[in-house]
C-alpha cells in the first residue's frame, strides 16, 4: 500500500492546481491511482456517496435526489424548496422557467454540500398509467428536448452535475426491474433518444443514469451498444454513467458492466466488489484501458464540479430563499392548465361573492411526501385550502357546504401512494376513486357553479362527470406554493397559460400502449408495437378523439392568428426557411399564448405521423397587442429515421406547415417544398 500524502504534498500536485485544465488534472490523478483504488472508486457507499481515497485527497462525491427539490435524508432534518412536479413545469412550455429552475435547484444542492442532482427524469410518457408520469416531462420528443436542455444548462451553470435519467425506455413502473422493452430502432431514434441526445450534445450533461429494465434483451447498465457505442462514441458523451440504485443486481457479470461503460455502481458494491473486479481483470475479461476510461469519466465530473477546488472559488449555494419560493409559485402559475370554463365562470370576482365552498380530499392535501425519489421536505406547503383562506380572509366566507354557496370548488385527484402517482408502482385504475365521482355528482346537483380542480400528476379519466361540471382545472402537484398560485388564477390575478404536455384519453383503451397485454403491462417482455406512434401521433393516426389533446389549454383572453408567411417556398440541402405569424390578443385582459408549429409530410414512402411538433414560442400580450412570432426550420425537421439505411432521410416533396394553439386546434396552414 502506498503511503498517504501529507496535506502540503497534496497541494503541490498538478491535479490539485486549478490553473491546469480539467483534462490535465484528470490524467495526472489517474496516473497516481492504483488498480485497487480504481476498483474502490467504481462503486458507492453510504447510499449517496462515492468512496474517498484519503491517500490522494479524493473526497466523497455526493449525489442526492430529487427532481422537484433536493433531499438529503428521509427524516426531513434538512429542508429544501419543493418545486412543482416535472409535468407541471413542462406544462408551462417555457424554457426560461426550466433554466431558472435548474439554477435554483443546483444552488440548493450546493448548499447541502453535494455535487450532483439525480435529475432531471425525461422518460417519455408512453402510458398514463405509469406511476412516475408526474416526474417526467412529456409524451413528445421535441418538447422533451427543448425543456431538458435549459434544465441541464441551469444546473451545471452552478458547477453541479445534472444526472439525466433513466437511459432508456423506462416507461412503466410495473416489473421495472426485470421487464424487457422490445422497441424498434426507428422508435428509439425518433421518440426515445432525442431528449437524451440533446442533453448530451446541446447541454453537455455530465452524467447519465442507466435504467433498471432491459432494452431489446439487455439490461441498461450493461448495454454496450447503447452506452459505449451510441451514448459515448456516436453522441460524444464525456461524462459518466451511473447505475440506477441496485440496477446491477440482475446484470450478467462484472465485466459486462465495465465493458459497456458503467463508471459507477450505486448505492454499493455488488458487481463491482473488488474481488469480483480483480478476478475478472486477472482472467482478461476487461482491460485496464477500458477501466481507465470509466474512471476518467468519473474524475472528470469531480473536477468539473469543483470537488478538488477551494470552496470559496465555487458558486455559492442557497436554500429555502424567498427567490426560490417565488420561482416555485411562478412555475405553478404558468403550469396549471384550464381545461374547461363554460360560461366564463372563471375568473371569480371577489366583489360579487359572499360565500364559497371548498371541499374534496385534496383541498388540504400536502403532496411533498411519498412518490419515491420525489419525496421532499420543505419548510412549509401552502395547500389549496390554505391559499384560498389567505386570499379570502375578511372578504369571502369559506364553507364546506356547497348547497348555500355562490360557488363550489372540489379538489379531487390522486396522491403519492401505491396504485396512484408513486415510484415503484403503476396506477391501479384510470378513473377517480368512486367516492370522488359521487362527490362531484352530488355537488353539481346542489350547486350548478361547481369547479373541479384536479390535483394529480397524470391523466385521469373524466368521461363519467366532465359534461356535468362547468369548470375543470388541472393543478398537477404544484409544489410548496400551489395554494397561492391557484388562488391567483381562480381570482384572475394571473391568467392561465399552461398547455398539456400529454394527451388526455377519454378511455384507457384509446391509448397506444393499451391495445393488448402484450403492449402493456407485458410479462417478461413489453412490446412497443405502436413504434413511433406515441401520444398524439397515435390519436391522430387512428382518428381517435381525445378528451383533451396535446398542447391544449384555455385562457381568460382570446388570441387571433393571422398573416402566416414564409421567406421561401422551396428549400434544398441544408437551407433554412423562416416562418412568421402574427398573434393578436383580442380579449380584455393580458395573457400568454403558446404558439405551436407542426409539420406534416403530405406524401411519404413510409408511414409517418399526421403531424409532429417542430417549434413553439410562448408570448405574453396585453389586450389589443400584436406580436410577430418567428420560427426557423430545416432539413432535419422534415426527416425520418430510415431503418434500411440506418440513417436520417429527407424525401423530396411537399410538407404542410401547421400553426395552432394545440395539436387539434390548427389555425393557419401553408406549404413548403423540399428538393434534394
Amino acid at each position: 500500500m502506498r503511503e498517504e500524502l501529507s496535506k502540503e504534498e497534496l497541494l503541490n500536485l498538478p491535479y490539485m492546481n486549478s490553473n491546469f485544465s480539467v483534462e490535465e488534472r484528470v490524467e495526472d490523478l489517474l496516473s497516481r491511482l492504483t488498480l485497487k483504488e480504481k476498483f474502490k472508486l467504481s462503486a458507492g457507499s453510504w447510499m449517496w456517496y462515492t468512496k474517498p481515497i484519503r491517500r490522494l485527497g479524493i473526497k466523497s462525491f455526493a449525489m442526492h435526489d430529487g427532481p422537484h427539490g433536493v433531499r438529503v435524508d428521509i427524516q426531513g432534518k434538512t429542508q429544501a424548496t419543493y418545486f412543482p412536479s416535472a409535468i407541471c413545469r413542462a406544462s408551462t412550455w417555457n424554457p426560461k422557467l426550466s433554466e431558472k429552475f435548474g439554477i435554483a435547484i443546483a444552488q440548493e444542492v450546493r448548499d447541502v454540500g453535494a455535487q450532483m442532482l439525480l435529475a432531471p427524469g425525461i422518460n417519455i410518457h408512453r402510458t398514463p398509467m405509469c406511476g412516475r408520469t408526474f416526474e417526467y416531462q412529456t409524451e413528445d420528443p421535441y418538447l422533451n428536448k427543448k425543456l431538458v436542455i435549459p434544465v441541464v444548462k441551469g444546473i451545471q451553470s452552478q458547477r453541479i452535475a445534472a444526472c439525466v435519467k433513466h437511459f432508456i425506455c423506462n416507461n412503466q413502473e410495473i416489473n421495472r426491474f426485470t421487464i424487457n422493452a422490445e422497441v424498434s430502432e426507428r422508435a428509439l431514434q425518433e421518440i426515445y433518444f432525442p431528449a437524451f441526445k440533446a442533453a448530451v450534445q446541446e447541454a453537455d450533461a455530465w452524467s447519465i443514469m442507466s435504467s433498471y429494465n432491459k432494452i431489446n434483451g439487455i439490461y441498461g447498465s450493461e448495454h454496450h451498444h447503447l452506452l459505449r457505442e451510441i451514448l459515448m462514441k456516436k453522441w460524444g458523451f464525456i461524462g459518466f454513467v451511473v447505475s440506477d440504485w441496485n440496477a446491477t443486481d440482475l446484470t450478467s457479470s462484472t465485466e459486462s458492466c465495465i465493458n459497456a461503460g458503467l463508471s459507477l455502481e450505486m448505492p454499493m458494491q455488488k458487481k463491482y466488489l473488488p474481488i469480483k473486479m480483480k478476478n475478472a481483470f486477472d482472467e482478461g475479461k476487461f482491460t485496464e484501458e477500458i477501466l481507465n476510461d470509466n474512471i476518467k469519466r468519473l474524475l472528470r465530473v469531480m473536477f468539473l464540479t469543483g470537488l478538488f477546488d477551494d470552496e470559496s472559488t465555487l458558486p455559492q449555494g442557497s436554500r429555502n430563499t424567498k427567490e426560490h419560493q417565488n420561482l416555485a409559485c411562478e412555475i405553478a402559475e404558468e403550469g396549471l392548465v384550464l381545461l374547461k370554463n363554460e360560461g366564463n365562470l372563471l375568473p371569480l370576482n371577489m366583489e360579487k361573492l359572499s360565500k364559497i365552498a371548498v371541499i374534496g380530499p385534496n383541498a388540504n392535501l400536502q403532496t411533498y411526501l411519498g412518490g419515491g425519489s420525489s419525496t421532499n421536505f420543505p419548510p412549509y406547503e401552502i395547500t389549496p385550502l390554505k391559499g384560498l383562506q389567505t386570499k379570502c380572509e375578511g372578504k369571502i366566507e369559506i364553507t364546506d357546504t356547497p348547497a348555500n354557496a355562490d360557488v363550489a370548488l372540489i379538489f379531487a385527484g390522486l396522491k403519492h401512494i401505491k396504485g396512484m402517482d408513486a415510484e415503484g408502482y403503476d396506477k391501479d385504475i384510470f378513473k377517480l376513486p368512486q367516492e370522488q365521482i359521487d362527490l362531484i355528482e352530488k355537488t353539481v346537483d346542489e350547486n350548478s357553479n361547481t369547479i373541479v380542480i384536479m390535483v394529480a400528476g397524470s391523466p385521469v379519466s373524466m368521461i363519467e362527470w366532465m359534461e356535468k361540471v362547468p369548470v375543470v382545472m388541472y393543478a398537477w402537484y404544484g409544489g410548496m406554493e400551489v395554494g397561492n398560485a391557484l388562488s391567483a388564477l381562480i381570482f384572475g390575478e394571473v391568467n392561465p397559460s399552461g398547455k398539456l404536455p400529454i394527451t388526455f384519453p377519454k378511455y384507457l383503451s384509446d391509448s397506444p400502449a393499451h391495445v393488448s397485454e402484450r403492449t402493456y403491462p407485458g410479462d417478461e417482455n413489453v412490446y412497443y408495437d405502436e413504434g413511433i406512434f406515441v401520444g398524439y401521433r397515435y390519436f391522430d393516426s387512428k382518428n381517435i378523439e381525445p378528451l383533451f389533446p396535446f398542447g391544449y389549454g384555455l385562457s381568460y383572453t382570446t388570441f387571433v392568428y393571422e398573416n402566416l408567411r414564409l421567406d421561401g417556398e422551396k428549400i434544398s440541402g441544408d437551407e433554412l426557411v423562416t416562418i412568421t405569424v402574427d398573434i393578436i390578443n383580442s380579449g380584455d385582459c393580458s395573457g400568454a399564448e403558446v404558439v405551436q408549429l407542426y409539420i406534416q409530410d403530405i406524401v411519404s414512402s413510409i408511414e409517418r405521423p399526421i403531424k409532429e411538433l417542430k417549434g413553439f414560442k410562448k408570448i405574453k400580450l396585453k389586450p389589443g397587442e400584436k406580436s410577430n412570432v418567428m420560427f426557423t426550420i430545416g432539413k432535419r425537421d422534415l426527416s425520418f429515421f430510415d431503418e434500411n439505411s440506418r440513417s436520417w432521410k429527407t424525401e423530396e416533396g411537399e410538407f404542410n406547415i401547421l400553426i395552432g394553439s394545440s395539436s387539434r386546434d390548427i389555425r393557419l396552414k401553408c406549404k413548403i417544398e423540399y428538393i434534394n
